[in-house]
């Protein structure tokens, strides 16, 4: 195996495999509903707001990879849902099938031999490589989801 496919391999597990990082399906799954929309003590958002944060910004990232038209979001703003927005489990199990959706679609990017991962994106700025942007998602949303984990424990959101 060369160096390029062993760079795939680690970048797949990096993005969804059991490591060392708490995984996101097991931060969602069973995630009480009547806690879905609770404020944590000192904590300016929800679960749900946090989990669809972690969707905006793997969906922009991928976005920007794909789009030779991307335009930038705003921050804060297109980053977060708004404060007083809520939502029903119908739409927390939408955003968790979108985060699959996009984390999947940017699986298929890695996977790609014919991705040059250490080619600048010819439409990106500051020489940014599609492995760098593979490396900020995961980075994001391991600290992301990490985050989700404390949460839910401070909500006894966990099932025992």
């Amino acid at each position: 195996m060369d160096s390029d496919q062993i760079l795939r391999q680690h970048l797949l597990k990096l993005l969804s495999a059991r490591q060392a990082h708490l995984m996101f399906d097991d931060a969602v799954n069973d995630f009480p509903e009547d806690k879905i929309n609770a404020y944590p003590p000192n904590v300016p958002y929800t679960p749900w707001h946090l989990l669809e944060h972690i969707r905006r910004a793997q969906w922009d990232i991928l976005d920007y990879i794909r789009n030779a038209d991307y335009e930038g979001m705003n921050w804060p703003d297109d980053y977060w849902p708004p404060q007083d927005e809520q939502a029903d489990m119908a739409a927390w199990q939408q955003t968790i099938d979108k985060f699959h959706e996009d984390l999947n679609a940017l699986e298929d990017i890695v996977r790609d031999p014919k991705t040059d991962l250490m080619a600048p994106i010819p439409h990106g700025q500051n020489g940014h490589t599609i492995l760098r942007e593979v490396l900020l998602v995961a980075d994001h949303n391991a600290y992301h989801i990490g985050e989700l984990g404390i949460l839910r424990q401070v909500l006894d959101a966990w099932t025992k």
